[in-house]
């Protein structure tokens, strides 16, 4: 089926939130919300084009932090001489995302929103739970790639990549409607399937993403980002790691579960402890405490082991 839908270039921020309700979509690069119209999973009623705003595709710093506009691309955030020095991990998990010519497009707000990549999902002959089914066919179907954490009710894996960095350096989402603004931490703003199995954000149908925040990172801190997939290049990651070391570490795991997933266990381990291979590895088992894998992804847990370790021990030297 053809999708049919209105196309309006929007010219403000204003303009695009007094369009937004529940029959409208944006659109920002465009990868996804077009997979998911040729796809048959969505059919809006008008597609809100956002790239006629100006100034939302801006990266700044100042003394509070890094200011990160949603219509940047993710190769601007790859390139940027201060996001690559001071924010590490994001800048290597945009920079890994897809191939270079999707990355001059996409932008860093789609990344973070687009829906999840199940192959049961995105195909329109199963509906799934996620989509008002009775069931998650990943559970005893084929779920190579599917969830090892948090995957009782549905085993997709968060597709974003740049999600997993950002809660990993404690960004927080501006969220904008027409009753105003709010800030919402990142480790907040992602939805578990207990939560709500049919969203994965708290975004609302009349809000809209306009900026990302980034705390200027605490003197000595480093970070650091790490993918592994079966290609090297362009390919969708079978585990994803983003450390960040420093008096509070960080370990976030992507391709994991629904949500980026906090390995606190393994930050544990990192804070009380010398930075070498010893405590490294440490680490690395730590963080896969509770892994509930399906019948077909335990080969996924001595692969996080590995990234695990390897991503620490590359922000140790950075």
């Amino acid at each position: 089926m053809i999708a049919r839908f209105q196309w309006q270039d929007a010219s403000t921020v204003q303009d695009a939130i007094a369009r937004l309700d529940a029959t409208s979509m944006v659109k920002a690069g465009g990868i996804d919300i077009m997979d998911r119209l040729k796809e048959g999973l969505d059919s809006p009623a008008m597609l809100i084009n956002l790239r006629t705003i100006p100034g939302l595709n801006q990266i700044r710093e100042d003394a509070s932090g890094l200011h990160i506009g949603p219509m940047v691309t993710l190769d601007q955030l790859d390139t940027n001489e201060t996001v690559r020095a001071r924010y590490t991990a994001l800048a290597d998990a945009a920079g890994h995302a897809a191939t270079p010519h999707i990355r001059n497009v996409a932008t860093v707000g789609g990344n973070i929103l687009q829906r999840p990549r199940c192959w049961y999902f995105r195909n329109e002959q199963f509906h799934c739970l996620k989509k008002g089914g009775d069931r998650c066919f990943a559970q005893d179907g084929e779920n190579d790639y599917h969830a090892i954490f948090d995957n009782r009710i549905c085993a997709i894996v968060h597709p974003s990549a740049v999600a997993v960095a950002l809660v990993a350096l404690g960004a927080a989402f501006e969220v904008t409607s027409t009753r105003g603004q709010r800030q919402v931490p990142s480790e907040q703003f992602f939805v578990r399937p207990d939560e709500d199995v049919h969203r994965e954000n708290t975004l609302a149908a009349d809000e809209l993403l306009t900026a990302i925040t980034i705390p200027r990172p605490a003197s000595g801190s480093r970070s650091a980002y790490m993918k592994l997939g079966e290609k090297e290049s362009f390919d969708w990651p079978i585990a994803e790691v983003a450390v960040v070391l420093g008096a509070a570490p960080a370990v976030v795991l992507g391709a994991a579960a629904p949500v980026p997933w906090r390995a606190a266990a393994a930050e544990r381990v990192l804070a009380s402890n010398p930075i070498n291979e010893d405590t490294a590895r440490a680490a690395a088992r730590a963080a896969l405490q509770g892994a509930t894998p399906l019948r077909n992804n335990s080969y996924k847990l001595p692969i996080f082991e590995t990234v695990i370790r390897r991503t620490i021990l590359t922000a140790a030297k950075a």
